[in-house]
Formats: C-alpha cells, sequence, structure tokens
C-alpha cells in the first residue's frame, strides 16, 4: 500500500485529521460518487477529506493515444491521474492499495480487509463514502463488501456511511428511503477533477459528461412537484444499518421488494 500526501505534509499529522474518507474499487470513482465530501472539505480547516483506490488499474480498457499502453504503463498513468485529483480537490491523504481486481473479488484473500484496517485506523473518519451494493460493477460490490468487513472487525462506527452511484444509479429506490447528496457547490471544481482522468475519457468513455448529467437528472426529477432544492444531487443508500445487521443481501434486496410494492400499489390504486 502507497500513501500519496498532497500537501506535502507529515503522514501521521495529516491522516488523524482526516473527517471524510472514500473508498474506491478504481481510479475515477472517488471523483465520481464522493464529490460531496470533495466539496464540503476543500480549503477547511476543520474538514479533511482523504481517499482510498483499492485496485491497481491494470485492466482498464483503453483506445487512441492510449490503445498500445502496456498494463504496467497503464497503471502508472492512471495513478498519477488520481495523484493530479487529490491535488486539485485538496485532498489530505491519497491511498493506493494496487490490488488486481481479481484479488478483491476473493473473499478468501484478506489483503483488501486487512489495508483498509489499517486505512480506517489511521484515520478514524466520521463520514464514509463507497460503492452502493446494488452496483452492477462486480469490482465495486467487492470493495464495499471488504470495506464492511474491516469495519465490522474493528467494530468501527463513522456517524454516516453512505453506498453511492457509479455503475448503477439508485434513482430507483423509493424517495424516503433516498439520501440526497448535494453536489452543486463549485461547479468549476467540479469540472477540473472529472476532466483529470484523460486515458478514461479519450480513451472511449464520457465519464465527464455521463456523471454531470446523472447528477443534473438527479436533481431536476426528484420532486414531481416542488423547485429544485439542489442544481445536482448524488444518491446513495444508507449502510450504516448493514455494520449492525448479520446479512447484506437481505438489507439490500428489502429496498428493491419496497420499490416494488410501492410500483405495484400505484399502479392498484390508478388503474
Amino acid at each position: 500500500m502507497d500513501i500519496y500526501i498532497p500537501k506535502n505534509t507529515d503522514a501521521s499529522h495529516a491522516l488523524k485529521k482526516t473527517t471524510h474518507l472514500a473508498v474506491a474499487a478504481h481510479q475515477d470513482d472517488i471523483e465520481f460518487m464522493a464529490y460531496h465530501g470533495i466539496a464540503e472539505c476543500f480549503m477547511k480547516e476543520n474538514k479533511n477529506f482523504s481517499a482510498a483506490v483499492v485496485t491497481d488499474g491494470g485492466g482498464s480498457p483503453r483506445s487512441g493515444i492510449y490503445a498500445d499502453c502496456s498494463n504496467e504503463h497503464m497503471m502508472a498513468i492512471r495513478k498519477q491521474e488520481q495523484k493530479t485529483a487529490a491535488v486539485i480537490g485538496d485532498y489530505t491523504a491519497q491511498f493506493f492499495l494496487n490490488l488486481p481486481s481479481s484479488a478483491v473479488k476473493d473473499a478468501s484473500d484478506k489483503r483488501a480487509v486487512n489495508d483498509l484496517k489499517e486505512i480506517i485506523s489511521q484515520t478514524c473518519p466520521d463520514i464514509i463514502y463507497t460503492h452502493n451494493p446494488a452496483d452492477k460493477h462486480d469490482t465495486h460490490v467487492a470493495v464495499t463488501l471488504r470495506l464492511i468487513t474491516a469495519l465490522k472487525e474493528l467494530n468501527y462506527r463513522p456517524k454516516a456511511f453512505y453506498g453511492c452511484e457509479v455503475w448503477r444509479g439508485l434513482d430507483w429506490m423509493c424517495d424516503n428511503e433516498k439520501i440526497s447528496l448535494d453536489a452543486s457547490e463549485r461547479p468549476n471544481l467540479e469540472a477540473a477533477l472529472l476532466g483529470v482522468f484523460d486515458s478514461q475519457i479519450s480513451g472511449g468513455k464520457r465519464y465527464d459528461l455521463a456523471v454531470t448529467g446523472r447528477r443534473l437528472a438527479n436533481a431536476t426529477f426528484s420532486e414531481s412537484h416542488g423547485v429544485d432544492s439542489y442544481e445536482k444531487i448524488i444518491y446513495a443508500m444508507d449502510l450504516l444499518p448493514v455494520l449492525e445487521s448479520g446479512n447484506i443481501c437481505e438489507y439490500v434486496t428489502g429496498y428493491i421488494d419496497r420499490f416494488k410494492l410501492d410500483v405495484k400499489n400505484k399502479l392498484e390504486n390508478l388503474k
């Protein structure tokens, strides 16, 4: 595991200052799902944002000028992009676990859990952002499961624990169960962070446009009978109950069951 301290301060002091922590599968996921925390901490004395990328980025798709990059070269490029984002976003610390996706998806491989336990013990964050467990990307879901395991083994309970949108939106959740994270602040900072990851954007995916579009759509369609409260919203699932519950599958599918019931009741009432 590597640690990058953008402000070039003492590492132990920087880690202890952390109030918000994002744990993501890949380089760029942090900026996609945890912008609420980045903006909330930006240039603040009493709030400090740190982040961890679990995988090494070696298996990412590539085209254009990146088409001939080896895995090793692509890993180096993506790590540098993430470091640049950490500087732009005023992060307190950026962790790199440097694990292959295969290791993260293997529940018997304890490296991710052990590294995450070390990070949590060093930072003691109040707020944690990660992938939502209903995400369609296997590695994203695996990272969330390893993080939950690490928190349970440490018996660590943050004040808030958010499962956020990346490879599946959460607009389908019942309105009273969605957590709406305001992503409206500092659109210039948002654009700068999303634009850092040229290896992915030029490589064939306009993540910068898609992420901004989702945030705008979430805000616009959040309330059908009222004006918008926010310009941009990131939806999240509350994961704090998972730290007490023994069955994450039942917890997550419970949201789906309640959504199904909501749709069924509406149809029955209006037919």
